[in-house]
């Protein structure tokens, strides 16, 4: 039997993504790598650190900014359209306050994907992520820049949101790809169901430059709710290991509070060492088909 691939997939989620991060940090702190990973928005802005193999760098510089207006805030939003702040965030946190080590980024072989949504033709944009060129944090960024929040960006040749939008949780894209395990990490409970966006009243006349995206939102309670189904038919076949928090964030997307920050990683970090024997088993075993349980 030729080696399976093992593929990470990192739903988005805003600062529920520090629970993502403490997972991550305790699979790097036990040399666990997986062969391949795809993130969206969240997923994708702190994933990259596990490629890059910075354990603790995403919560570090969220806790050290929190409340710096050049990061993020209600003034980056009237002055610029974007919450977080595209030019302090994305540019000079990591090459100058924070530095993403892109060395080791590009010299380890695992595939790293960003999930983007093309705002005019609908569709997702799966943008591998090879080299930290200009273009790196822009993609990162598109990813990550949530309708209303966020204005789109410009980056190889079309203009993006947030990935969400097309595909929140991308375990079908890595089975595509050939990964024929994954582990996945959702930032939201057992039970959870997406009922419609709040406030679409106030986000239609807003986005009315970009259709595409208001039939997105309306479309993404019903795609995300048969993608827990998805993550759940392939959980029980045993081709994929999810972490879900065991109880909810209960965190703001964009929260300021570091504390609240340090909260929810640190659930994540516990959730993972506990079940850490059990991701060490999944990963040892070859993919094998279980019998359905009730």
């Amino acid at each position: 039997m030729g080696m399976s691939k093992t593929g990470l997939v990192l739903e988005g989620g805003g600062m529920r993504g520090m629970y993502t991060c403490g997972i991550l940090d305790v699979l790097m702190e036990n040399g666990i790598y997986l062969d391949g990973m795809v993130g969206v928005s969240a997923g994708i802005a702190f994933g990259c650190n596990y490629k890059s193999r910075q354990a603790g760098r995403a919560l570090r510089y969220n806790v050290r900014f929190a409340k710096d207006r050049r990061y993020s805030g209600i003034m980056s939003l009237l002055k610029t359209g974007n919450y977080y702040n595209a030019h302090f965030a994305y540019k000079l946190v990591p090459t100058h306050y924070d530095v993403f080590d892109y060395n080791v980024f590009e010299d380890t072989a695992m595939e790293c994907y960003a999930v983007c949504f093309d705002v005019n033709t609908g569709k997702g944009i799966y943008q591998r992520l090879d080299r930290v060129n200009n273009d790196f944090f822009e993609w990162i960024r598109a990813s990550a820049s949530m309708p209303v929040v966020a204005q789109p960006v410009e980056v190889g040749g079309r203009l993006l949101l947030d990935g969400g939008l097309a595909d929140s949780i991308p375990l079908e894209f890595m089975m595509s790809k050939g990964y024929e395990r994954n582990v996945v990490i959702l930032t939201r409970e057992e039970g959870y169901r997406k009922t419609a966006e709040h406030g679409m009243w106030l986000m239609k006349p807003l986005l009315r430059k970009w259709p595409k995206v208001i039939e997105a939102l309306e479309r993404r309670p019903a795609m995300y709710n048969r993608q827990l189904q998805q993550v759940r038919e392939q959980e029980r076949k045993g081709t994929a290991f999810v972490f879900r928090p065991l109880k909810p964030l209960d965190v703001s997307r964009t929260t300021h509070d570091a504390q609240e920050m340090n909260r929810v990683y640190q659930q994540g970090r516990e959730e993972a060492l506990q079940r850490l024997e059990e991701l060490k088993k999944f990963l040892s075993d070859e993919p094998q088909p279980t019998h359905e349980q009730q």
